[in-house]
């Protein structure tokens, strides 16, 4: 079990899961629905399988390529700890068991659930042939405030789109920073990110372009939820201010020149982020 939670870095959920519950207690909080352990878990089960399988997905499709790179050789399929096969059966198990849970949601989100599943797994093709591989994860990892709002109400709503248009620039801007550390690598080996293709400095400014945007998102759901939802007050806002400082922060501590606190800026700022943020929206319901 610890391999397989490595293999997929479980402890990274913690980036998505705080949207995925902004999405479902916005949900329980719009009209006569109600908070409901089965449909909160049921939120939870299809996020962590939808993660786990894409996640898993990329290790296996990427086996060969993690072998070469000695950023990535003690991987635990180049490693030799979990074997491809085993990995390629992982991902089936999760993605069966994702689709089976949706059908305990509502034919809306069961409907989706290959659309979704499309998305999260196709993101480890990307980065074959085009440098947008990093808003493609950010993509996959927007769908959770949509998905779990969906799981809520079988319907639509701009806020949680907006949640998710931040999500999305939020990790395509954060994944930008991360790949530099295999710009070399990359180029060597044919493959795309935006650091191949603008090297550090664009593609730091680019990343910062992309916070840009999240932030916008964000700041204008915020003023949306206080329309919407008046039993809002200054919680959600204090997150807010506390999400977009981390997002300043993280190009304070990644230079061009100096990659050093990059695993800082990329995991503990980020986590830190999302997890604030999510507590303290959700509290914002209730105080």
């Amino acid at each position: 079990m610890k391999n397989y939670l490595s293999l997929i870095k479980f402890s990274h959920t913690i980036f998505a899961l705080p949207f995925a519950l902004v999405g479902y207690f916005l949900g329980i909080h719009t009209d006569s629905f109600e908070f409901g352990w089965k449909s909160l878990g049921l939120v939870l089960a299809c996020m962590i399988l939808a993660r786990s399988a894409a996640m898993a997905f990329n290790r296996y499709l990427d086996r060969d390529i993690d072998m070469l790179n000695p950023r990535t050789a003690t991987r635990e399929i180049p490693a030799g700890i979990i074997t491809p096969t085993a990995a390629i059966t992982f991902v089936t198990i999760c993605s069966l068991l994702f689709i089976l849970t949706t059908w305990f949601i509502n034919p809306l989100c069961f409907y989706l659930s290959p659309i979704a599943l499309v998305v999260t797994l196709g993101y480890s093709y990307t980065k074959r042939f085009s440098g947008i591989c990093h808003f493609v994860l950010g993509l996959g990892l927007a769908l959770a405030p949509i998905g779990a709002f969906l799981a809520v109400t079988g319907e639509f709503h701009l806020v949680p789109v907006l949640y998710s248009g931040a999500v999305l620039f939020w990790v395509g801007g954060f994944d930008i920073i991360y790949a530099l550390q295999d710009e070399v690598f990359d180029r060597k080996n044919n493959l795309f990110s935006v650091p191949v293709y603008l090297g550090k400095e664009k593609a730091l400014m680019l990343s910062k372009f992309s916070h840009l945007l999240s932030a916008s998102f964000m700041i204008a759901a915020s003023f949306m939820v206080k329309n919407l939802y008046p039993q809002m007050q200054f919680l959600q806002w204090g997150g807010l201010i506390i999400f977009l400082g981390l997002l300043v922060n993280q190009h304070r501590l990644v230079k061009a020149d100096d990659l050093s606190k990059i695993n800082m800026a990329f995991f503990t700022t980020n986590g830190i982020a999302s997890v604030v943020f999510g507590v303290l929206f959700i509290l914002d319901f209730y105080v």
